[in-house]
């Protein structure tokens, strides 16, 4: 197979796409978000909530009865926004507009309106539900927080490169202090209805497209999505989306200094006794050094660290989706990880399976059986 020029040749894809594949663009997209701006989750326990949140690295903004407001050190909007509610769940996420301008013009796409975002979070908003359902804010003129101090990261003597020498290094167990969020990551039983939608509201790029073994010529089945910020680089991915048989929220990720910052941070919260899902590891596709933790309504997130950064001229890689091809090197992805572990959520899943196969969506029988090839390649 041939690729297409600028396609990830030589990194960790080997192939672009074929003639008549999808293009991971769209031609004229109504407006290009710049980021993800927050989360929002529906939480039944604040208190809870907040004693993870600190002990995995979040600052709190701000906490009332109904309302906990979560940042990273990085200057800008508090990145998590969790309301109180009868139980846990993703609400849905907000991504920051390059100019209150295109506000106006998504709004007039879509024939919504610009809307005041409460003074909590200042700015505007155009509301809007993406196919699977999900709520999608884009967001301008949010009041922009003060940076906080950075926490420290280590020098690094390498080989015979040295770089610290008569002082020792180290590290202490404490929470990685967050940076910023970095994705969110999404299971839709309308993958090729909802890609399309976010690449053509939002100007989202695919960085990656995976396929199940097999079933190439039936089109892709998960994407990692960048921002188009032009010739300056975006995370790899700042949206993933994956078709399965219900729409959910999968994990969402927040970067840390360093492996450091994430491994004694990891410590600190094994030791607190929170329940780590997978890691610590190394992705393909983005890079990052990766370790991904249940929170206490078991909501799953993951500290990242150096992670890929590509500009608009990267076209897609295209590979096939196997559980062996998730990490470059560390443990082999956990039962948990991969959602077979026996308990509630398992069980939701297998009764969504059986009403996805009824219903008319693109999760059908040819897709379940490449989805459980996935958990054992």
């Amino acid at each position: 197979m041939t690729s297409h020029h600028g396609t990830h040749t030589d990194l960790h894809c080997e192939q672009g796409a074929l003639p008549a594949e999808h293009p991971g663009r769209a031609r004229n997209p109504v407006i290009k978000v710049l980021d993800l701006a927050w989360l929002e989750f529906v939480k039944p326990d604040l208190v809870a909530s907040e004693r993870f949140a600190h002990a995995f690295g979040f600052t709190t903004v701000s906490r009332t009865v109904d309302e906990l407001q979560l940042r990273g050190n990085d200057p800008g909007a508090p990145c998590v926004i969790v309301r109180r509610g009868p139980r846990s769940r993703y609400l849905g996420a907000a991504f920051r507009a390059a100019e209150t301008v295109d506000l106006v013009r998504l709004a007039g796409a879509t024939c919504t309106n610009v809307e005041t975002l409460p003074e909590s979070i200042g700015g505007l908003t155009v509301d809007l539900t993406d196919p699977s359902g999900g709520m999608v804010r884009v967001v301008a003129d949010t009041h922009e927080l003060a940076a906080l101090p950075p926490q420290p990261t280590q020098q690094f003597n390498f080989g015979h490169d040295v770089r610290r020498a008569n002082t020792t290094q180290r590290p202490p167990r404490a929470p990685a202090t967050i940076q910023r969020l970095g994705h969110v990551v999404l299971q839709t039983t309308k993958y090729i209805e909802s890609l399309n939608w976010y690449l053509q509201h939002l100007g989202l790029i695919v960085s990656d497209f995976k396929y199940y073994e097999g079933q190439r010529e039936r089109g892709p089945t998960m994407s990692f999505i960048r921002c188009d910020r032009g010739t300056t680089p975006s995370d790899h991915h700042t949206l993933a989306m994956m078709l399965g048989p219900s729409n959910r929220y999968v994990h969402s990720a927040y970067q840390v200094g360093d492996l450091d910052a994430l491994a004694a941070g990891g410590e600190y919260l094994r030791e607190l006794g929170f329940n780590r899902s997978w890691g610590i590891g190394r992705h393909i596709e983005g890079s990052q050094i990766f370790d991904y933790w249940r929170d206490p309504d078991g909501l799953l997130v993951e500290h990242f660290a150096d992670g890929d950064l590509f500009d608009c001229t990267l076209e897609p890689g295209w590979s096939p989706m196997t559980a062996s091809g998730l990490a470059q090197w560390g443990p082999r992805a956990t039962k948990d990880f991969l959602g077979l572990t026996p308990g509630r959520d398992l069980a939701h899943e297998l009764v969504s399976m059986a009403r996805s196969l009824r219903d008319n969506n693109e999760f059908d029988l040819t897709r379940l059986r490449g989805m459980l090839k996935v958990t054992s390649s």
